[in-house]
């Protein structure tokens, strides 16, 4: 057995020192590259009228930095000492507000975005609660009433002022000025299997080139497996797997809708021009 072990050991040897058998880690990778076929993105995409997907739409928003949560007015109570509130409630706050904002978006801070690649913070995720109207200020205490919730107001859910739509009622999507290689962060609505009509975080921004209308061609990564006739691993091409409009941008990050989709999408999937 040591005999029938040790002569196994000496041609090994003698093959690695002939460059008859290659080491693992000395294997070369092939990259298979896909041949893509483009058309105008106007026939891919007609004009999308906001109506037929506002209710798709998120209300969330991104805030730059902790700060500006810690200095936005914030809910202290609900009417008759409630800590839980709902539409048609009354609220108070406290911190100051602007006398001409008559309605305010109330959020509470949610997940902090960093880039995978470079770990530089992206922002911060605002998740939306609601909106309330304003009907009195007296000694520093705001009162509201709540007009519109997703979820149960709470003490300590921050006002900000509302925000104008970021696009016409309807436009016609058109490809990104600049080059875009970008991945897909989050999923706000926490879904794990992303498909038509789901709204994705994109870590790429105003700073990028993206702007409102803008649409991304989503990739799967392909995978690397190991070629079973020569013992060589072999990259799979990246494939395109879906396409989704940018609609709402920020410096460094974007939402997006997804439009299409081949197959289900996940976090830190690619986008790039389509």
């Amino acid at each position: 057995m040591r005999k029938s072990l040790l002569a196994l050991l000496l041609l090994v040897s003698a093959g690695l020192a002939h460059g008859q058998v290659p080491l693992k880690d000395e294997m070369p990778t092939l990259k298979l590259s896909p041949q893509v076929r483009s058309s105008p993105l106007s026939d891919a995409v007609p004009a999308i009228a906001l109506k037929t997907i506002n209710s798709f739409l998120l209300s969330n928003r991104i805030v730059n930095a902790a700060e500006d949560f810690d200095k936005a007015p914030y809910i202290v109570a609900g009417d008759a000492e409630r800590v839980l509130s709902g539409s048609g409630d009354r609220v108070f706050a406290r911190g100051h507000v602007d006398p001409g904002q008559a309605v305010y978006g109330i959020f509470r801070q949610g997940k902090v975005y960093t880039d995978p690649v470079s770990h530089e913070l992206l922002g911060i995720n605002a998740d939306d609660i609601g909106s309330a109207e304003v009907q009195a200020t007296e000694d520093g205490v705001v009162t509201l009433m709540l007009q519109r919730t997703t979820q149960e107001v709470r003490p300590g859910d921050r006002l900000f002022e509302g925000q104008a739509p970021s696009f016409d009622s309807t436009y016609v999507p058109r490809s990104p000025n600049a080059d875009i290689n970008g991945l897909i962060i989050d999923v706000p609505r926490g879904v794990t299997q992303i498909g038509a009509m789901d709204v994705v975080t994109l870590n790429k921004g105003k700073r990028d080139g993206l702007v409102e209308g803008n649409v991304l061609a989503v990739m799967k990564t392909g995978e690397t497996v190991r070629d079973r006739v020569s013992g060589q691993p072999l990259k799979i091409p990246d494939e395109r797997a879906g396409l989704l409009m940018v609609f709402r941008t920020y410096d460094k990050l974007s939402y997006g809708l997804v439009l299409s989709t081949s197959r289900s999408l996940a976090v830190m999937d690619k986008v790039r021009n389509p």
